[in-house]
């Protein structure tokens, strides 16, 4: 469909939506005992280890989700599959910097690859494959607006504190630098992929709600963290 007063106004709509869904999220998140430690100065480096290991859970899955959704995505929005597809392409070895920042930090590689999944991970990776599986699954781009919203948010942020608080290399903190960047291109290129789907008054609720979702399991997640 093109462009259009009516285009624009769904997408803004939703992007608005969005918006507060996210900063519920943050707040959220800054509420978590994890979070609490790395505010206050409080943060070890066994906090730090227990939250790669789990983070690693998440990325690991990311990749895949995506790649799945991707294939459920109808001939009708073979653009929005191809994003997705690269998407997955780019990001399927991120992990890997996760097991990196692990070992140059201190910890040892069979520890954070044996490492079972919390709760909160269970539950949101569950949740991705289930919303991933369905067919045109759009609703996974407010998950999308999570996630990748809190990498270019959060996540150089909390690389700087981690490594001003624990004295670690750039080695040790990677991942969370390079997100810290990377994902700002990610949200870039967001709008343009709600553009590919709106406007659809189903589609930008289905996409609201699983924003909403993802955000909850997604603190789940950081709250379950046990150092």
């Amino acid at each position: 469909m093109a462009d259009g007063p009516i285009h624009d106004d769904a997408v803004a709509d939703t992007l608005r939506k969005l918006a507060v869904v996210f900063a519920e999220f943050e707040q959220r998140l800054e509420s978590t005992p994890l979070i609490r430690k790395l505010t206050r100065g409080r943060f070890e480096t066994a906090d730090y280890h227990a939250f790669l290991i789990n983070l690693r859970q998440q990325v690991k899955d990311g990749a895949l989700w995506m790649s799945r959704a991707a294939s459920n995505v109808g001939e009708r929005h073979l653009e929005l599959r191809s994003t997705l597809m690269r998407h997955a392409v780019t990001e399927h070895r991120d992990f890997r910097l996760l097991e990196a920042d692990f070992v140059a930090s201190g910890g040892a590689l069979e520890i954070i690859r044996g490492a079972p999944k919390n709760v909160g991970s269970e539950a949101i990776s569950a949740w991705m494959f289930h919303e991933a599986s369905k067919p045109d699954p759009f609703g996974l781009l407010g998950a999308m607006f999570v996630i990748e919203g809190l990498g270019s948010i959060k996540a150089r942020p909390w690389g700087l504190k981690v490594q001003e608080r624990l004295g670690l290399p750039d080695e040790a903190v990677r991942f969370l630098l390079y997100h810290g960047e990377n994902d700002v291109e990610h949200m870039q290129e967001f709008e343009a992929m709600l553009r590919m789907v709106l406007p659809d008054a189903a589609i930008a609720e289905r996409i609201v709600t699983c924003a909403r979702v993802t955000a909850r399991l997604y603190a789940l997640q950081i709250e379950e963290i046990v150092a």
